[in-house]
Formats: structure tokens, sequence, C-alpha cells
């Protein structure tokens, strides 16, 4: 009784709102209640842009190099983190869809599938095998390479899964992918090009450098959702469907998950690898998705389109971090198991 108190308690914990989360509810309330529109929407539409490009300069800026060579030989474990990440959820959304437009919208059935084809989270992944104590190096390397691909694969697979016609930004696949090396990788490779001369400065400021980071974000989101609330996003959307797009999300991460835990172990993968390849493995980037969907789908559709993607990242943080906290115990458990025994021994 006692632990099951004590992971009931935790979960309770998990389940409170960060300031983040809190700030993303508040953009849709806002955006909501005053959508941006007319000369106030074009400008702010070009700072959005701005901001998009300075997200993925910093992303750039903060990637440790030395980081990525001590994972770049275990080339396995990445190989299975992309298959979880660009072929696993690809299908599982091919096979969620025809349940998916039973019950919700084409747009946020759309949604879902752009949520498949996401790359996976860079920081919280990292994070999340850190505490778990897992191979942290493998999971730097694996969690950036699928972001840096994902600026390519994603475009590739939203042309193939998602049906193309008036959700679309327009233009053919490879001028959408154009549009993404144009916003989102230059601005990555230029920080990453001038990370040896800016490096230090950002390592010092990373704490300050989040809310760049995070503001962007939130930017991103209030657009998203004034042009799609000026369109009718609530008349669309009921509390039957948002009970459905958790039901969906929690589904899809629960299969994730054990499908990665599962092909690991069979692979013959060590417990820190393990971890790794489930957190890599199972998450979809927000930091990534939405400047993505920005560059892929029409204005009055996005607030559609990323509503799945940010119900799932709130879902896959508060799961992860009691699976990060449950890995941590044990191996501390086995950890002191292990001291036990070899004191005896002595």
């Amino acid at each position: 009784m006692r632990r099951i108190a004590s992971s009931f308690s935790t979960l309770m914990r998990r389940l409170a709102l960060d300031a983040f989360t809190t700030g993303l509810m508040v953009m849709v309330l806002l955006a909501s209640l005053l959508p941006a529109s007319g000369q106030a929407a074009v400008v702010l539409g070009k700072v959005t842009t701005v901001a998009i490009g300075l997200l993925f300069f910093l992303h750039g800026a903060k990637l440790s190099r030395e980081a990525l060579v001590a994972g770049l030989t275990h080339w396995r474990l990445h190989l299975l983190v992309l298959a979880c990440t660009f072929v696993m959820f690809p299908l599982l959304g091919l096979a969620i869809e025809p349940l998916a437009l039973m019950l919700l919208t084409p747009e946020l059935t759309m949604g879902i599938l752009f949520l498949c084809v996401l790359p996976s989270t860079v920081q919280s992944s990292i994070a999340f095998t850190a505490m778990a104590r897992g191979n942290v190096a493998a999971a730097v390397c694996s969690a950036t390479a699928s972001n840096f691909l994902g600026i390519f694969l994603t475009p590739v697979l939203v042309g193939a899964m998602v049906v193309q016609g008036t959700q679309a930004a327009g233009g053919s696949g490879l001028a959408q992918i154009w549009k993404i090396v144009e916003q989102l990788l230059l601005p990555f490779l230029a920080g990453q090009l001038l990370r040896p001369w800016i490096g230090a400065f950002i390592d010092r400021h990373k704490p300050v450098l989040r809310y760049v980071d995070q503001g962007s974000i939130l930017l991103v989101v209030y657009m998203a959702f004034s042009e799609s609330v000026n369109e009718g996003l609530w008349q669309h959307i009921s509390g039957t469907a948002l009970l459905v797009l958790i039901g969906i999300s929690c589904l899809m991460l629960a299969i994730a998950l054990g499908l990665a835990a599962w092909t690991s172990r069979r692979l013959g993968f060590s417990k820190e690898d393990e971890i790794t390849i489930v957190f890599c493995g199972s998450k979809k980037s927000l930091a990534s998705g939405v400047p993505m969907a920005k560059v892929l789908f029409a204005p009055s559709a996005l607030g559609m389109i990323i509503l799945p993607l940010m119900l799932f990242h709130q879902i896959q943080l508060m799961v992860c971090a009691v699976l990060a906290q449950r890995w941590a115990r044990r191996a501390a458990a086995q950890q002191a198991g292990a001291q036990a025994a070899a004191n005896l021994s002595r």
C-alpha cells in the first residue's frame, strides 16, 4: 500500500503544469479571446518568422560536437531510434487514421498524422535518459540526429501521408523542403558554424536563452490559433473530440513505449541502451513540430493541426517522468545491493 501511495503521489506531482505548459494554455486562451487580425497579424507573422530562425540558430549554437562524437559509434542504437521515430510512428499513424476519421475532423486527423512524422525531442529525451541512468552520450547523438534528419524527412513523409489540398501551404514537395531548409536548417547550420566563437556565451546563458526558445514557440502557437479562431476553430472542436484526442495520444504513446522496450531487449541491448531507445524513440518534438507546421500547412489549419501535438507533448512528459524516476530507483537499489554484496565478500 505504501508503494502504491508513493507512486500515486509522484503521478500527482507530475500532473502539475509547468510554466511552459501554462504558457501554452494562456496563448490558446488569448488567441481565443483576442485573435490577431489585419495589420497586426501581418506584423506578428513577420516577427514569428524571425523568431523561428532565431530558435533554430540557438539550437545549432548550443549543440556540443564533443558530445556527438562520444555517441556516434553506437550506430545500431541510433538506427533503432530513427526507425522508431520515422518508421514505427508513421505506420502507427496510418493504422489509427481510419478510427480517427470516424471520431474526429479531417484537420485533427491530419494533426495526428503530422505528429507521427515529427522528430524526437532533444532536451527532454536527454534529461530523462540522464535521470534514469541511461546512455546519455548516445541519447545526445540520437536525439540530435533525429532533429537534423527530421528537417528533410518530415516534409517528405507529410507529402506521402497527408492528403494534399487546401490545408497545404502551397507549392511542390521540393518547394516545401526548400522552405524548411531556408527557415530552419540554414539558421541551425549558422549556429553550429559560429559555436567556436559564441558557444561559451551560449553555455553560460542557457537558462536565459531557454526563455527565447519557449517564447518563440509561444508566439507561433498564438499566431496559429489566432488564424484558426478567425476561421471558426472552436465551432468545430467539442469536448468529446478533446477526450478522443487524449485517448488516441495515450494509446500511441503506450504502443511506442512498449515496442521500443521490447525491440531493444530482443536485439540484446543493455539496460542503459534500452532506456535511451525508449526515451528517444517514443517522444515527439513540440519545438520542431510547431515551426515545421507553420511552413508546411496553411495558416487557417494550423490551430487544429498542432493541437494533437500539444496534447501529446504534455502526456509524454508526464509519463516519461514517472518512468525515469522508476528506473532511477531501480538502478539505485541494484547499486546498493551490489555494494552490500561486495562488503559481505570481504
